[in-house]
């Protein structure tokens, strides 16, 4: 084991399914978070809390987002809904490492404020960053991202040259963020947030042209494919189901728009190998450093594919206009912004605002059903990679369930660095999760239920059952251990177990602070309409 303290670097993606990366079944080309992968250890129960800043809360406080301040998103919901910002009750990753000793850092986005254009105490230059370059907002272009800060100094679009591309430059302030750490002896907590590959599908011409061609044969080929590879790499158990095509979508054999479909995956595709290849400048900067080996290194996703679309009607297309800080009103060119889903309008360039929507979504997620914003599995399920050679790690495959307020107890314990007891003088909320890290080195898990509720949907998993509701729905019971996908429903077979289940979970939700999410919409009508 290290007798130095081991440095921390989280990556973030956004809106990543659980099967893109090739070390979990997918076909696009991830060398870099492979290796990762290989050399590592891959957690295939690993849940985060369906959806962008509930997760990002959770990540880096160890608590349930509830607790945070931010349990939707960041748009301040008054006195009957949630502030949508990060309160004084919890104690950032990086609150804790820097009164450590740790260098701190952050490359990406942020999207736990409310307040998007005025530094304000819910900065992460005020939650423990010594240093931030990125975005505030949630997402943005990537030609000229808004709300873009070095510090809490806004960044002019017009000094950001007209090769541009935010995915890349996250991966060179990141490498150039550890390289500047290497000078003196304090370790170094590093937080990679990635906007890629969250909407809109903004490629780089030379990362489009490695993608063409790639899809040609649809998304019910490659679903099985892609779960065939699961099953034959370990992530999926042998007598694992493949959930049935969504049906909203076509069979691609009946697609009438097939050329425009291979376009919006090709774009997501390429975004997401832009990703991977700024991972590899980051792991570059750690072996130029000779940091590697004793850096706790972690990959995973917010939430799981995305399947919203982006409305290309003359109404649609103005309310989504209004959210000005996501989206800018003209390309770099000047050229006026073409924004929606709509075969006349092909993905990929900067003039451009669209997502990938709802079938390859149903892709991205294989073998699940669903998608952000659910807490069914296709939402809340993340590949999570953890490396860090030094450390003892047994590597392969890790099967135990496990959930984002588990990370800040691994890291802690890992690093030897307290657990947060109080904030300012205050009180601060206890840490929910429990360490990883025996399970990492080969020993055995803490069994633990989970929890989650995002705008109304909500879930509980206590060993292989999973209890799961969408909102205003009845309760659904799965048996994961045969039934990941969740296709055969149990509750009416096993109706006192739902009735426990259902009271853990109620207990959980009161103790947390969930709002009901009809509360939570009364408020929200009660409020002004505020920018996405």
């Amino acid at each position: 084991m290290p007798t130095a303290r081991p440095n921390v670097l989280i990556i973030l993606a956004d809106d990543m399914g659980y099967s893109d990366l090739g070390c979990y079944g997918g076909e696009i080309g991830t060398p870099n978070i492979d290796g990762l992968g290989a050399r590592g250890v891959r957690l295939t129960n690993f849940y985060n809390t369906a959806r962008c800043s509930p997760s990002r809360a959770s990540l880096l406080t160890g608590l349930h987002p509830h607790q945070t301040g931010v349990a939707e998103l960041v748009n301040n919901d008054g006195p009957g809904g949630y502030p949508g910002s990060l309160n004084g009750r919890c104690v950032t990753l990086a609150e804790s490492f820097r009164a450590a000793g740790y260098h701190t850092h952050l490359t990406g986005k942020w999207h736990l404020s409310n307040e998007r254009e005025h530094p304000d105490h819910t900065w992460p230059t005020r939650r423990g960053f010594e240093r931030f370059w990125g975005t505030i907002s949630g997402a943005g272009s990537y030609f000229q991202p808004t709300t873009l800060h070095d510090g809490e100094t806004p960044v002019p679009l017009s000094e950001l040259g007209p090769d541009f591309y935010y995915t890349d430059e996250i991966g060179a302030h990141a490498a150039a963020a550890i390289r500047d750490a290497a000078g003196d002896d304090r370790p170094f907590f590093g937080y990679v947030a990635f906007t890629a590959p969250h909407w809109p599908l903004h490629a780089k011409t030379s990362d489009l042209v490695e993608t063409r061609g790639m899809f040609d044969e649809g998304w019910d080929v490659l679903r099985t494919r892609r779960w065939q590879r699961q099953l034959d790499a370990g992530i999926c158990a042998a007598d694992a189901t493949l959930d049935r095509r969504d049906p909203e979508v076509p069979a691609w054999e009946d697609e009438p728009e097939q050329k425009w479909q291979l376009e919006r995956m090709e774009a997501y595709a390429a975004q997401l190998r832009a990703m991977d290849r700024a991972v590899g400048a980051i792991l570059t900067a750690l072996d130029e450093t000779g940091q590697r080996e004793n850096t706790i290194v972690l990959f995973l996703s917010d939430n799981g594919g995305c399947a919203e679309e982006l409305r290309s009607d003359p109404e649609g297309v103005e309310r989504f206009r209004q959210h000005h800080l996501i989206i800018p009103p003209s390309a770099p060119d000047g050229t006026p912004m073409k924004v929606g889903n709509s075969p006349d309008i092909r993905p990929g360039t900067a003039d451009t605002y669209t997502s990938y929507g709802i079938a390859w979504a149903n892709l991205s997620n294989t073998p699940f059903r669903l998608y952000k914003r659910w807490v069914h599995e296709g939402g809340i399920a993340t590949p999570l990679i953890v490396s860090w050679p030094a450390g003892g790690l047994a590597g392969g495959v890790v099967d135990a369930p496990h959930q984002l307020t588990d990370i800040a107890p691994t890291l802690l314990e890992a690093t030897g660095v307290p657990v947060p007891v109080e904030r300012a003088g205050e009180r601060t909320t206890a840490l929910p999760g429990v360490s990883m890290l025996d399970l990492l080195r080969g020993g055995d898990a803490v069994e633990h239920d989970l929890f989650w509720e995002h705008i109304g949907n909500a879930a509980i998993r206590s060993g292989r059952w999973k209890l799961v509701r969408e909102y205003q729905g009845p309760w659904e019971l799965y048996d994961l251990a045969v039934d990941r996908s969740e296709t055969n429903d149990l509750a009416a077979e096993h109706p006192a177990l739902v009735e426990d289940l259902a009271g853990r979970w109620q207990a959980w939700a009161d103790e947390v602070g969930v709002i009901p999410y009809g509360a939570v919409l009364t408020a929200r009508a009660a409020m002004p309409v505020q920018p996405a």
